[in-house]
């Protein structure tokens, strides 16, 4: 009795608490003056900076910097159609990467009552650890379903066993050519706004893993 080949698609994914929130702060001045302007967003932007840094040593910031720095100007037009003075504007931007999800919470409900103050997206991820050991155990998964699967085929079929005779991300059994087949994830968190401040609580971020395998049943 010949072999046959049995091809199928393994798939796993695992929900995983967010472990680190980066986010963006800007201080932001617009006036007449160019110097008066950067001068009062440099002023704004110090305890910004101050206060990024003092969290780094707490331990409750990761990694941070303060190194984009924006200056322009322009002639805005009033509801006459006619063009105003040249008006000068000035933002310098802070980004850090926070562990402490109630520090940071307490840092922007601080920040939420300054002027020329603007909070960014804040855009949540995994430790580089936790990422490497989540993306490896959500692989092993997806390669055991496509083996329960192709025994599930080769069982339905009167054969005893299988054997990979090829593993592959998505779509390159197909034709050869990569598909964005490397683990995806899914990012979300929470935010509770009846809190007098921002209470954020850390979502779950789900990885998935997909795979093409080939078995030959006999």
């Amino acid at each position: 009795m010949s072999d046959i080949v049995i091809t199928v698609r393994g798939e796993h994914h695992e929900r995983v608490t967010a472990e680190r929130a980066s986010v963006q702060v800007s201080a932001s001045v617009d006036g007449p003056d160019r110097a008066a302007v950067v001068e009062q967003a440099t002023a704004l932007a110090a305890p910004l900076q101050a206060e990024v840094a003092a969290h780094a040593d707490a331990g409750a910031v990761d990694a941070w910097s303060s190194d984009r720095v924006s200056v322009w100007a322009d002639r805005p037009w009033n509801d006459r159609g006619e063009q105003l003075p040249l008006v000068h504007h000035a933002t310098i931007t802070v980004a850090a990467t926070f562990t402490d999800a109630t520090v940071l919470s307490e840092w922007l409900s601080d920040l939420a009552l300054r002027d020329g103050v603007q909070v960014g997206g804040i855009d949540w991820s995994l430790s580089p650890e936790t990422r490497v050991q989540i993306e490896r155990d959500v692989a092993t998964n997806a390669i055991g379903e496509a083996v329960r699967r192709a025994t599930a085929y080769a069982q339905a079929i009167g054969r005893a066993s299988v054997e990979a005779i090829e593993l592959a991300d998505v779509g390159l059994l197909e034709n050869g050519t990569e598909h964005a087949s490397a683990p995806r994830y899914a990012k979300a968190a929470m935010m509770d706004a009846a809190s007098p401040g921002i209470d954020l609580r850390p979502g779950e971020i789900t990885v998935s893993v997909a795979v093409d395998a080939r078995f030959r049943a006999s």
